[in-house]
């Protein structure tokens, strides 16, 4: 089943670099951030507290980048988005690195190695890792997680997602005059506006297959994916375009078309779906409210359906349900999914972690005590 990051025990690190010395510059990657971090801390996706979201913009040296990242690694349960936008470079063998304002290509010292960045993710108590790299060569950072050799090997990062702008010896675009990049632009769009008659949320494999098909039929450079284990059935954004289609909706003898609850992957979509089963009914609230028995209030209805987490106890639902003519056999598909919901939401840290207050600057932090320092 896809699932949704705890907020509460998950963090975001966005990294760019638009103004370079001695390369070309690349005034869009500066819109990038704020607006990426906008997405990433809103209702439209992960809902992240606004200190769980740190922006690193114009990184001089390699420690003001990848001090933000281990602070970050360091208190991160759940999921780690790392993003990076600016110049890829190699160097002089081959290997991916992250330019910083004075970089030069072919020398790794001028900027940040994509090495570096991975032995501080495998370091981190993090279930999942997402890494979005809008950087020329990104896709020279696929062949560092997967492959047979022994360097390959040594370089897989557990439960990660790698999605690069990029192949690995292509280019990444900044359209001059342009707001966006055109891969982060891409993106921005897709988490906004959605995907018309797709799923109601959006997982990272649904986002890679969309971004793909836009951008090649504006014959822009094609991303890249490299998936660990099942990091791609992450959601990374509530679907704005969700449209009931024949595959999300379930028919009964009556020939009403209600939603069905095996799509709902998170409390925000299951509890959207419970409106939408009144609106299949075609009764209004306080149709519904004198059909439940023993009668229910339509102000006790109302509230259900505005709620914005999952009631504790399923009776309520059962008879809201019930009462909107839905069969017997379908509620019980529909108590299935409430309980899995619910057993989710219980398993969740309900309150942050300790350890010291979250940095939203670049300065340097100490490794917190008792972290878990290997993978197994």
């Amino acid at each position: 089943m896809s699932a949704l990051p705890n907020p509460v025990i998950s963090w975001a690190v966005l990294v760019g670099v638009s103004h370079y010395t001695r390369l070309e510059s690349l005034p869009a990657v500066a819109n990038n951030l704020p607006e990426l971090a906008a997405v990433l801390t809103s209702p439209l996706s992960w809902g992240l507290p606004a200190d769980h979201c740190t922006v690193v913009a114009e990184p001089a040296t390699a420690p003001a980048m990848l001090d933000a990242v281990q602070h970050a690694a360091e208190l991160t349960e759940d999921t780690l988005l790392i993003y990076f936008a600016g110049h890829g470079l190699l160097d002089s063998r081959g290997d991916l690195f992250f330019g910083l304002p004075d970089a030069v290509s072919g020398r790794s010292h001028t900027g940040v190695t994509y090495q570096a960045l991975r032995e501080i993710l495998t370091d981190s108590p993090a279930q999942r890792f997402v890494i979005v790299l809008d950087c020329c060569m990104s896709g020279r950072a696929l062949g560092l997680m997967a492959g047979s050799d022994q360097l390959a090997d040594q370089a897989e990062i557990e439960g990660s997602y790698l999605l690069a702008a990029a192949p690995d010896n292509g280019r990444a675009l900044a359209p001059p005059g342009a707001t966006y990049t055109a891969f982060t632009g891409e993106l921005l769009r897709i988490l906004r506006q959605g995907i018309p008659g797709q799923a109601r949320d959006l997982d990272l494999d649904l986002v890679y297959r969309q971004l793909r098909t836009t951008l090649a039929a504006q014959s822009l450079p094609q991303p890249q994916k490299r998936v660990r284990n099942t990091a791609g059935r992450l959601i990374l954004a509530h679907n704005q375009a969700y449209l009931p289609t024949p595959a999300d909706t379930l028919a009964d003898a009556t020939g009403a078309e209600w939603p069905d609850p095996e799509q709902c992957h998170t409390p925000r979509a299951f509890l959207d779906a419970l409106g939408e089963v009144r609106a299949v009914s075609g009764q209004t609230i306080k149709t519904v409210s004198q059909r439940v028995d023993p009668p229910m209030s339509p102000a006790t209805i109302s509230t259900l359906l505005n709620r914005t987490t999952l009631p504790r106890t399923w009776k309520t639902m059962a008879l809201y349900l019930a009462a909107c003519g839905l069969p017997s056999d379908r509620i019980e598909a529909w108590k299935v999914t409430w309980h899995n919901l619910r057993t989710t939401e219980q398993l969740a840290p309900a309150s942050p972690p300790t350890g010291d207050t979250p940095i939203r600057s670049r300065g340097w932090r100490p490794r917190l005590p008792g972290r878990q320092r290997n993978r197994p």
